[in-house]
Order: C-alpha cells, then sequence, then structure tokens
C-alpha cells in the first residue's frame, strides 16, 4: 500500500499558483481637488481599471484621449442622410426619365424633361450650398 503512494502526487486543492503575483501595493493620498483630476483623467483615458491607469501615468505610456464633440457627430449623422437622399434621388431620377421616353411622344416627352432639368439645376445649386457649408464648418469648428 506506501508503494502505490509513492508515486502519485498529494493534491492540495485550491487555486494554482499565479506564476507572477502581484505582491507589491503601494497607497497614495489625494486631496479633493487631485482626487477630482485624478478621476477624469482616468474617465477620458478609456481605461477600465484605475490600476492599469495609475501604471500606465507612472512608466509614462502613451495613453490617447478620444473627445466626442455631440455637435460634430450630429453633423456628420446628418450629412451621412442627406447622401443617402441624394443617392434615392438619383435612381429615381434614373427612372423618371426612362418611363418618361418609354410613355410620351417627343414633344411631351421635352416638355416633361425640360422642367424635370429645371428641378435638376434646383438641386445642383443645393448641393453647392451644402459643400460651402461643410467646407465653413470643417474651417471653423473641426481644424483641419
Amino acid at each position: 500500500m506506501d508503494k502505490s503512494k509513492a508515486g502519485r502526487s498529494k493534491y492540495k486543492g485550491g487555486r494554482k499558483p499565479i506564476d507572477d503575483p502581484a505582491v507589491f501595493r503601494y497607497s497614495i493620498k489625494l486631496n479633493s481637488v487631485d482626487n477630482a483630476r485624478f478621476e477624469e483623467l482616468f474617465l477620458r483615458s478609456g481605461l477600465t481599471e484605475k490600476s492599469k491607469f495609475i501604471k500606465a501615468m507612472i512608466f509614462e505610456k502613451e495613453i490617447k484621449v478620444v473627445k466626442i464633440d455631440r455637435a460634430t457627430l450630429d453633423y456628420y449623422m446628418r450629412l451621412t442622410n442627406i447622401y443617402s437622399q441624394y443617392k434615392a434621388v438619383g435612381v429615381n431620377y434614373n427612372q423618371t426619365v426612362k418611363a418618361i421616353k418609354a410613355n410620351f411622344g417627343d414633344k411631351r416627352a421635352m416638355s416633361l424633361l425640360y422642367k424635370l432639368e429645371k428641378e435638376t439645376i434646383k438641386l445642383v445649386g443645393l448641393s453647392q450650398e451644402i459643400l460651402r457649408l461643410s467646407k465653413e464648418f470643417e474651417e471653423n469648428y473641426l481644424n483641419i
């Protein structure tokens, strides 16, 4: 019986030991002003653990702070929406021209296409105004 037990390792139970445990701990005390600044920097860093944030600050690793400007985001979303509407107008324009050519005589088709051309010129003017406003917005607010 002693021979069979000698070949086996004894199970101790519990967690498996960590290769490099964090055994060094430090504590600091901050006043309310410094703590507020620390919390603000931590939130801006985007990290989820304060210990990782502190390590990055101590060892001078680069921390990227991304600021999200809600006005710029809203502008971008609206501009994207306008672009998708322009694509829809282009598809409808092509379908309208095909329908006019197929269903009307030459004289009536020319009359309708003339009206369509006038509206298209208005649309081009509107798109140029949008481009002008976009450039103005970029110059004034995005600092590109």
